[in-house]
């Protein structure tokens, strides 16, 4: 009998052990993963305005985005798979009624696509993890870049930063 409960206990903590390793393999290899899911499954998991832009290279209405006004500190975040894309510090108002940015949060967050869908060639912004249609970049924007990325509210969810210690 006390050498089934020792080799039990031996196998939890083999096991045990194992399992964590993994969780944590794949919690580090998270962000390197493609986000794929069927246009169905999309179609399911956003709102038909939300899948128009976000899938479908829709854009919102100018000056009716929910985040355009938005002045608080905090963080903007894909809203089809959750990755960070910019910070409140890089918002800025361009006057062209969508959201805009003068950087990402990092470059690896989003993908620019050369767009030749209308008379002129602009650059179509994608998240990085799960290609959503976020907007497009122009070269009219604010110092210290140059940048202007004009972004769809709904292509968008805003974590505030928590002000308290």
């Amino acid at each position: 009998m006390k050498q089934i409960m020792i080799l039990c206990l031996c196998l939890t903590c083999i096991f045990g052990c194992t399992a964590q390793d993994a969780n944590k393999v794949s919690g580090a290899q998270k962000s390197n993963l493609k986000v794929v899911k069927s246009d169905s499954a999309w179609k399911e998991a956003l709102s038909y305005e939300d899948y128009c832009i976000i899938r479908k290279k829709g854009t919102e209405v100018p000056f009716t985005g929910a985040l355009l006004y938005n002045a608080e500190p905090g963080s903007y975040h894909c809203k089809a798979c959750n990755q960070l894309l910019f910070s409140s510090e890089a918002k800025f108002d361009s006057g062209t009624g969508w959201p805009s940015f003068f950087e990402p949060a990092s470059k690896k967050a989003i993908t620019e696509v050369e767009d030749k869908r209308y008379a002129f060639t602009t650059y179509e912004v994608l998240c990085s993890a799960c290609d959503a249609h976020l907007g497009h970049v122009f070269d009219d924007g604010p110092k210290p870049t140059g940048l202007r990325y004009c972004i769809n509210s709904a292509s968008m969810i805003f974590k505030k930063t928590d002000s308290k210690p």
